[in-house]
């Protein structure tokens, strides 16, 4: 397994990821994959689908900037932005989320672990209306 094309594979899936593309996850993960985030941990490739598909229902116009790649042995760390625009609030914003994603790929180079790495407080919570308001006063409060 070449860890580094298999990551490279992974971020141009990502970067280009559509509703349809979603399908194609069988490609480059196990059957068994594990997946988790902040908000969701699973396992199957079923599962994972579920909350790719979930995120066009949720978001619109989701997208992948992959801004850095690490690969050590079979395992490796993808950075990125996450760019979106609300559905239900101001929906006219860009809303960036950065973060991390790392996986773990087994010897035919699927993706066995896929770990994302971001603080939804300051990347989602703060950009809400009246939960933002809540978490910049907490925050604020915090650091006095």
């Amino acid at each position: 397994m070449d860890t580094r094309q298999a990551t490279q594979n992974l971020a141009r899936f990502f970067a280009t990821l559509t509703p349809q593309s979603v399908a194609q996850l069988h490609t480059l993960y196990d059957a068994q994959a594990t997946f988790k985030d902040p908000f969701n941990e699973v396992q199957g490739l079923p599962e994972v689908e579920r909350i790719f598909r979930h995120m066009y229902v949720a978001l619109d116009q989701p997208h992948f900037v992959i801004t850095g790649q690490l690969v050590d042995g079979a395992q490796a760390f993808l950075t990125w932005e996450f760019r979106f625009h609300f559905k239900r609030f101001d929906t006219q914003t860009l809303q960036t989320v950065r973060g991390a994603s790392h996986v773990v790929f087994n010897d035919q180079g699927l993706v066995t672990l896929h770990r994302d790495y971001w603080d939804a407080a300051e990347e989602l919570y703060e950009k809400l209306p009246v939960v933002g308001a809540l978490m910049r006063w907490l925050k604020k409060r915090a650091n006095t």
